[in-house]
């Protein structure tokens, strides 16, 4: 590994002065864990100092309201009815509060692609375990040629016996859009209901979970929106709501029921926890949608649109072809590469040790990661309103010499 030195970095945009991200480091993994503005940080400062201040209080009679007025905020925000959403620490919680409610039986089909979430496809291989079900895999390649390609591996396992489909919104590993909306409702024409794993999306692309008509849909706060972390969504549609239960059952199971149901009743109370995440995510939903003059569709394309140069600019520069449609683009973008040796973390990720020299060398933290089913590694770049072109460019350069020293290896 290159020895590290003392480095020049580029500067980000003007809008890193609201983020307290170390300024020694080129910030381009907004997609890994999100960054929450200092003012939201403040603002959850604020309810905790009120929490602590008086717990009874501020638990056991004020928690309601504030949760009612936050959830209302964020339904507007994703295009959902507030009795339709309840707030869960992040989104493969919702996914697994999904699957452990629901009953399958032996030969059930739970069907889902090569490209879902690792976390997420373990809870999956769970219960189908449990209950003696199927775990269905659609295929699709990558670098992948159109939407199309996508749906129609998809449909192409789909059979009697399938029960559920389980899908992301956004891939984790590619950070390829997906073309939901035509997959929940072709799943919906064959009587099949989908389990949408939207963990990126609430805050990179416009959402409308009611146009997409999905079973059931999470997604996280604390990524795109840049609400404190501990704070993610969970759409579960009215008619389904008596079957989804908890992680934790609590209080709410046989509290009497007055104004709300015992789907809110089970889901606003599981315990004594920190609420203050899910009450900051009103004021992350402001203050992000106030940083430029045309709101978050001004930001959201900002985004979408650094994250699309930065990438045409890295694939010239590797000579690859883009891994993905333009379309299929948020501000997640993904660029093969050689593969290298990997290492795995904790969380079975495997990562190039080309991360680390950009790390340790060049003061750059992307991923790096081993592409089991496309060509090599993936180069992973992420694009928040912080980050600026001079930082891809640099990391261009860098990437260039981190590569070239391990062929002279």
């Amino acid at each position: 590994m290159t020895t590290r030195q003392e480095r020049r970095l580029p500067a980000p945009s003007e809008h890193a002065r609201h983020w307290p991200l170390d300024p020694g480091i080129v910030y381009l993994n907004h997609g890994s864990f999100g960054a929450c503005p200092t003012p939201v940080l403040e603002a959850q400062a604020e309810y905790r100092d009120r929490l602590e201040s008086g717990p009874v209080q501020f638990l056991h009679r004020d928690l309601i309201g504030h949760l009612d007025e936050a959830r209302a905020d964020l339904a507007r925000f994703v295009g959902a009815e507030p009795e339709e959403l309840t707030f869960v620490p992040n989104a493969t919680t919702g996914v697994s509060t999904v699957l452990r409610s629901l009953e399958f039986r032996p030969g059930d089909e739970l069907l889902t692609t090569n490209h879902e979430y690792n976390a997420c496809r373990n809870a999956l291989d769970f219960v189908a375990g449990r209950s003696g079900a199927r775990v269905a895999i659609a295929e699709i390649p990558f670098p992948v040629e159109s939407p199309g390609r996508i749906i129609e591996a998809i449909l192409q396992l789909v059979s009697p016996r399938t029960k559920l489909g389980l899908f992301d919104h956004v891939t984790s590993l590619t950070g390829m859009v997906m073309p939901i909306a035509e997959i929940v409702g072709a799943l919906a024409e064959r009587g099949i209901d989908t389990m949408v794993d939207g963990a990126h999306a609430p805050g990179m692309v416009p959402l409308d979970i009611s146009a997409i008509g999905p079973a059931y849909y999470t997604g996280n706060c604390h990524k795109w929106l840049c609400a404190p972390k501990g704070a993610a969504l969970l759409y579960v549609r009215r008619d389904l709501q008596d079957s989804i239960r908890p992680l934790t059952i609590s209080h709410g199971a046989n509290a009497p029921i007055e104004d709300r149901s015992r789907f809110r009743m089970e889901f606003d109370w599981t315990g004594t926890h920190d609420p203050t995440a899910y009450l900051s995510v009103p004021h992350a939903i402001r203050f992000m949608g106030g940083l430029l003059p045309g709101g978050w569709p001004e930001l959201m394309e900002a985004n979408r649109g650094l994250a699309l140069a930065a990438r045409r600019m890295l694939c010239e520069r590797f000579g690859v072809p883009p891994a993905c449609p333009d379309e299929m683009v948020g501000t997640l973008a993904s660029i093969p590469l050689e593969r290298g040796p990997y290492r795995f973390t904790t969380m079975r990720l495997a990562f190039d040790p080309v991360e680390d020299e950009l790390r340790e060398v060049y003061r750059i933290e992307v991923p790096v990661l081993d592409c089991p089913d496309g060509p090599g590694s993936i180069l992973r770049i992420a694009a928040q309103i912080y980050n600026s072109t001079a930082q891809y460019e640099y990391l261009a350069d860098a990437l260039e010499r981190a590569l070239a020293a391990r062929r002279d290896d």
